[in-house]
């Protein structure tokens, strides 16, 4: 699977195992078929590094984290940018360092290199809730199986688990 212009930086398969997602320091992310090998499409929008990409539960969304410190929300099937989520810029530079989706699929979960762990609504586009930060980057989030979980980790060597409100 040939196409990006720089180092590919992170891949995710649909839930389905037809599709393969890779992030790229070319700054796009591209969706494939598992099958074929065969580009389907090339998402644009990031200015920056795209460092993490996740795919929803069912498959209908694929989410990005990028360098220029957002985070987007992409249709699956029409490859348009559904939403941009723009709170990790507080600090110049703000790497998204990961991207998950809740198991329901109505939460979208993201840490960065300011330590803060943030909790989107996928169906409002709204943040629902900022997490206390770790004291440096926070590079992994993980939902449990039940959606009621969030398990964080940082390079301040912790791991943090917190209630996901309304869980």
């Amino acid at each position: 699977m040939k196409g990006h212009t720089d180092s590919v930086t992170s891949v995710a398969f649909s839930p389905d195992g037809q599709k393969l997602a890779s992030g790229s320091e070319d700054n796009t992310v591209r969706l494939w078929d598992v099958q074929s090998g065969q580009r389907l499409v090339t998402l644009k929008g990031h200015s920056r590094m795209v460092g993490e990409v996740a795919f929803s539960p069912d498959g209908a969304l694929l989410a990005s984290g990028s360098l220029d410190g957002t985070v987007r929300l992409w249709s699956v099937q029409s490859g348009q940018n559904l939403a941009t989520f723009h709170n990790h810029w507080l600090i110049a530079d703000v790497q998204v360092w990961s991207v998950t989706f809740s198991p329901d699929g109505k939460l979208l979960a993201s840490s960065g290199e300011d330590g803060v762990i943030r909790l989107w609504d996928v169906h409002s586009h709204r943040q629902v809730t900022s997490l206390l930060r770790h004291t440096a980057v926070g590079s992994g989030v993980a939902f449990s199986p039940d959606g009621k979980l969030l398990a964080t980790s940082g390079a301040d060597s912790t791991v943090l688990l917190w209630g996901v409100p309304g869980a």
